[in-house]
């Protein structure tokens, strides 16, 4: 399908328009453009402190997710401090647990600060030039994959995930194997999720900076944020898992959502590099299957007529952060096969839903 390319002018940055395509997901595309403005909007320091979430909201939510028995844990973070905890099941709230493809937003976390570290010049970086040898006879086009685009899932490869996923990762070389896929799009294409192309954003990590992407991630991201990151699984080449099985616990993650929302600084300290928040949750590619904007490693999407951007991995692993209502909310569940799938997303969203249509409610009483 031929898309027709239009300009739309945020009114919160009107100098910089964004592009975006016509066509069958013009309207996807347009709600998620503006729920991007709309959060960037947010993090501006002019709007009213939110309430803290009542007591009668904070049960109600207890209820609900008693009700889902793959649930293990919730933690909500309002204003900097975590307010509610609940433990039902699987490992505690302070033990790493398996986060499935929640890894990728975490991974772009340590990307940005390995960008604000001096390791990776910009996003517009080519992977080519931080992976230096590559495999013979590959196609041209890869010497246009960008950090960015491995970030936003646009590299244009055939996926690694999905039906593909089994072969990939039973390959000799995760690297080569994703490097040597046919290209489906162009680099900065349409969203493809692929595990193969975040993989590639931890090997380009390792190679420019001498460290493997756990070193990186507990010297830029653990200890930054007083958090556990433990080793977790390798690639044949001993290259960390990118996108996949990282080990963090419900708490490690309220700190990750929380740098975020703090626009990149934690404990009076940069983190992440100026307008990374603001480049992660600006749309770039439409989820296929939710119509939801995704950024770098964010999902972007609105609940409850509140903007929220969150990450999500297999089997119920969930990171929301919502700047309007101040708010961090993190959810793990059990992450072992089979998954409930996208049903079981939604029925994730909706324990945010009730959360935030009680916190207006007590906020108007």
């Amino acid at each position: 399908m031929t898309y027709h390319l239009e300009q739309w002018v945020c009114p919160c940055h009107p100098a910089t328009p964004i592009t975006f395509a016509k066509g069958l997901k013009m309207r996807a595309s347009a709600f998620a453009l503006v729920l991007a403005c709309t959060v960037i909007t947010s993090l501006m320091p002019s709007w009213a402190s939110a309430r803290e979430p009542s007591a009668s909201a904070l049960q109600a939510l207890d209820q609900q997710a008693g009700e889902l028995n793959r649930v293990h844990a919730i933690i909500i973070a309002h204003d900097g401090g975590i307010v509610h905890e609940r433990h039902q099941g699987g490992p505690g709230l302070a033990t790493p647990t398996n986060i499935k493809s929640l890894s990728k937003t975490v991974l772009a976390a340590i990307t940005g600060a390995a960008i604000e570290d001096g390791i990776i010049d910009s996003t517009e970086q080519p992977l080519a030039d931080l992976l230096g040898e590559l495999p013979g006879g590959i196609d041209p086009r890869v010497n246009d994959i960008t950090v960015a685009h491995l970030l936003a899932l646009q590299a244009g490869l055939e996926r690694t995930s999905g039906n593909h996923y089994g072969a990939w990762v039973a390959s000799r070389n995760w690297v080569n194997d994703a490097l040597t896929r046919p290209f489906v799009d162009e680099p900065g294409g349409r969203m493809l999720y692929s595990t193969g192309t975040s993989h590639l954003l931890s090997a380009a990590l390792t190679q420019a900076s001498g460290e493997s992407t756990h070193a990186l991630a507990q010297r830029l991201l653990g200890g930054p944020l007083d958090i556990a990151i433990p080793a977790w699984p390798k690639d044949p080449q001993g290259i960390y898992f990118g996108g996949n099985d990282m080990l963090l616990s419900p708490r490690a993650l309220v700190a990750v959502g929380e740098l975020y929302r703090n626009d990149g600084i934690a404990n009076g300290r940069r983190i992440l590099p100026e307008d990374w928040v603001e480049a992660s949750w600006t749309p770039r590619g439409y989820s296929p299957w939710t119509g939801d904007g995704y950024g770098y490693g964010w999902f972007i999407t609105t609940l409850a007529e509140v903007p929220v951007v969150y990450g999500r991995g297999y089997g119920g692993q969930a990171l929301y952060v919502i700047p309007e209502r101040e708010m961090t909310i993190v959810i793990t569940s059990d992450p072992t096969p089979p998954s409930p799938g996208g049903q079981f997303q939604q029925q994730l969203h909706q324990l945010v839903v009730g959360l935030l249509e009680a916190q207006e409610q007590s906020s108007k009483a």
